[in-house]
């Protein structure tokens, strides 16, 4: 099968292998489109390993068809449309992937779609409910609101009728943000978010969910309500941050939490998939959540949609289509 590999200049290019094999617990999927996301550039810049015995072929997240299923498999049949979550193997036109880790494609989703679902709506959801214990009304604050996290953040939050306030880079995705639900769309580039909130917010935001980290923890504990909840999910401003007020985590009792999603266990994505599907599946089915496509790609064309990503110019997801 064709695969995208990292060559040693760290170069985008095709080569081939055997296709994987199929264990008892797995499905093999035929993949039609690959979900892009950060880490597949991390990794291919050599900061971000696959965990160990998985894949080393870039690519997190997959919809395609099911075309083999091991002798274990009881809820999935050859000819299943799907889309899920792998912990590495996605950039192939063949990827096996836990039969636990699958969710079926919505009949009236395309693959283009599917693709955009699994990592980011399952991210946001671990973020605002299984660490943040986001509740309804509360107040949340989203950096990188246009993000592929931060459009699914929007609106799983809007479904549990709370405040919510972003932040993004331009007019642009202030628009697309407002559009999802957003309540406030601060464009960070002409005000600053702290300031806004002193005067808009003062009692600041129960749930914090931050891509950004470095200097930005030291604002995030700034604007933090009494037992505010900030979830730490990627470091695009830094890893180290100085001049942390202690006396301030203390006075407010603020939980800071750090958290990835493709190094946890089987265990841990199966019950997080379970808990997603029971709650917001039926929402994901008819439409009123959705997933939001910046741009399309072939595979072909995948050193271009990279460098969008790069470029922070995406609204929504990245896909590419293996044709």
């Amino acid at each position: 099968m064709q695969y995208i590999s990292v060559s040693e200049q760290q170069a985008l290019v095709f080569s081939k292998t055997s296709q994987p094999i199929c264990h008892h617990n797995q499905c093999l999927i035929k993949v039609h489109t690959i979900g892009l996301n950060r880490a597949d550039i991390l990794q291919r810049q050599g900061k971000y390993p696959a965990p160990a015995g998985e894949s080393t072929i870039l690519g997190l997240e997959v919809c395609g068809e099911i075309v083999a299923c091991g002798n274990t498999v009881k809820n999935w049949h050859v000819g299943d449309k799907v889309f899920g979550l792998v912990a590495g193997g996605g950039y192939a036109e063949y990827v096996t992937i836990n039969a636990e880790h699958i969710l079926a494609l919505p009949k009236n989703y395309t693959f283009t779609q599917g693709a955009a679902i699994a990592e980011v709506f399952l991210t946001a959801y671990q973020s605002l409910f299984t660490l943040a214990q986001l509740q309804p009304s509360q107040t949340v604050l989203i950096h990188a609101g246009a993000s592929g996290v931060g459009t699914a953040a929007i609106q799983l939050a809007k479904a549990k009728q709370c405040k919510v306030v972003v932040t993004v880079s331009s007019q642009e995705k202030v628009q697309a943000c407002l559009a999802l639900g957003a309540d406030v769309a601060i464009n960070y580039k002409e005000e600053d978010f702290v300031a806004w909130s002193q005067v808009h917010q003062p009692q600041g935001f129960d749930v914090i969910v931050d891509v950004v980290a470095g200097d930005y923890l030291v604002k995030n504990i700034n604007v933090a309500a009494l037992d505010g909840r900030i979830i730490i999910l990627a470091l695009l401003g830094g890893r180290f941050c100085d001049h942390v007020d202690v006396a301030k985590l203390l006075m407010k009792r603020i939980t800071i939490q750090a958290s990835t999603l493709r190094n946890r266990s089987d265990e841990y994505k199966t019950a997080l998939i379970a808990h997603f599907t029971e709650e917001f599946s039926a929402l994901l089915e008819s439409g009123k959540i959705k997933p939001i496509i910046s741009k399309i790609f072939s595979w072909h064309d995948v050193e271009a949609a990279h460098q969008l990503m790069l470029n922070n110019a995406n609204i929504g997801k990245i896909v590419l289509t293996v044709d």
